[in-house]
C-alpha cells in the first residue's frame, strides 16, 4: 500500500476525539445492524421509522431534566407503540395510517419541547448528531446500552426468528410471540438511543433500515443475514468517518451516506438479486439458446 494513502488513513486514530466518534459510532453501528436485520424480515421498517422519531420528546424532556436519555426514549418508545395499537383498536384506520399520525404528532411535539429549550442546552444535537463532542458519560451510556440491545438480540436470536417468520408455530412450541415482539420494540427504543449521537434522531432510520436491506440482497440464511449487516455497516462507519475528517463533513450524513452507497452497490452487484448480475446471466442464457 502507498505510505501516503497509509498515512492519510491512520491519520484520523491520532486525535482523541476521532477515537471517541469511532467507537460511540461503531457501538451504534453494530446495533443497528443487528436489529435491522429483523425489521427488515418481518416488514418492520415503517415502524422502526415511527419509533425512532416518536422518541425525540422523550430524549428532549430527559435532557432538560438531566435524566438518561434511555429512560425517556424507553418511555416514548413504548409509549408510542401503545399509543399505535389503540388507534387502531378504537378506529377503523389501517395500521400505517395510525403509524403515521402517532409518530408525527409526538416528532412534531418533540421539535416544539427543543425550540422552547434554553439555546445553552442545545438540544439541536438530538437532532443532528454530535458524535464529535461526546462526553465521557455519553460513551459510558452508549456502551451500556448498546451491550445490553446486543446481547438481547444475540441470546434470542432463534425465538426471534422463528417468531418473525412463523408466529403460530412459536406459539405452538410455547414461545410467547407478543412478548417477544414487545422484546424487539423495548430494543428498537434503545438501539435508538445508542445512535442519537452518531447521527442524531434524523437519520437514525437509515441506519435501522440499510443495513437489513443491503444484506437482504446478498445472503439467503440467517447467520450470513447478520453477519454481512453487521460487516458492511461497521465498514461503512469506518469509511464515512474518514471521508468526514478529510472532507470537512458532518460525520452521520457521510456515514449514512456511505451506507446508502453499499446499498447500490449489493442492489446493482448483489450475487442474489444484482439488476447487472442478473443482466449478464439473462444475456448468457440467451446466447446459449441462441
Amino acid at each position: 500500500m502507498d505510505p501516503g494513502l497509509l498515512d492519510a488513513l491512520l491519520a484520523p486514530f491520532a486525535y482523541d476525539f476521532m477515537l471517541r466518534a469511532i467507537l460511540v459510532t461503531l457501538v451504534a453501528a453494530v446495533a443497528c445492524a443487528l436489529l435491522s436485520t429483523w425489521l427488515v424480515q418481518m416488514g418492520w421498517s415503517l415502524m422502526g421509522d415511527a419509533v425512532s422519531h416518536s422518541v425525540l420528546p422523550g430524549v428532549a424532556l430527559a435532557y432538560i431534566l438531566g435524566l438518561p436519555f434511555a429512560v425517556g426514549a424507553a418511555v416514548f418508545g413504548i409509549g408510542a407503540v401503545a399509543l399505535i395499537g389503540g388507534v387502531r383498536a378504537a378506529s377503523r384506520i389501517k395500521a400505517d395510517a395510525a403509524i403515521g399520525v402517532v409518530f408525527t404528532t409526538l416528532f412534531a411535539l418533540g421539535l416544539v419541547i427543543v425550540s422552547v429549550t434554553p439555546a445553552q442546552t442545545d438540544l439541536q444535537h438530538i437532532l443532528f448528531g454530535n458524535v464529535l463532542g461526546v462526553s465521557d458519560a455519553d460513551i459510558a451510556q452508549v456502551l451500556i446500552v448498546g451491550a445490553i440491545v446486543c446481547a438481547t438480540l444475540v441470546v434470542l436470536r432463534r425465538d426471534l426468528t422463528l417468531v418473525a417468520f412463523d408466529p403460530g408455530h412459536a406459539h405452538a412450541i410455547g414461545l410467547r410471540p407478543r412478548l417477544l415482539h414487545a422484546v424487539l420494540l423495548g430494543a428498537l427504543a434503545l438501539t435508538v438511543v445508542t445512535a442519537l449521537q452518531a447521527v442524531g434522531i434524523i437519520l437514525v432510520v437509515a441506519m435501522l433500515v440499510i443495513p437489513g436491506a443491503t444484506a437482504s440482497l446478498i445472503a439467503v440464511r440467517w447467520d450470513a443475514l447478520l453477519a454481512w449487516s453487521v460487516g458492511i455497516t461497521v465498514a461503512a462507519s469506518m469509511v464515512g468517518l474518514i471521508a468526514a475528517f478529510w472532507m470537512d463533513i458532518s460525520p452521520g450524513g457521510a456515514v449514512v451516506l456511505t451506507q446508502g452507497l453499499a446499498f447500490g452497490l449489493a442492489l446493482l452487484f448483489g450475487p442474489r438479486r444484482g439488476l447487472v448480475i442478473r443482466w449478464a446471466r439473462a444475456r448468457r442464457h440467451a446466447v446459449d439458446g441462441g
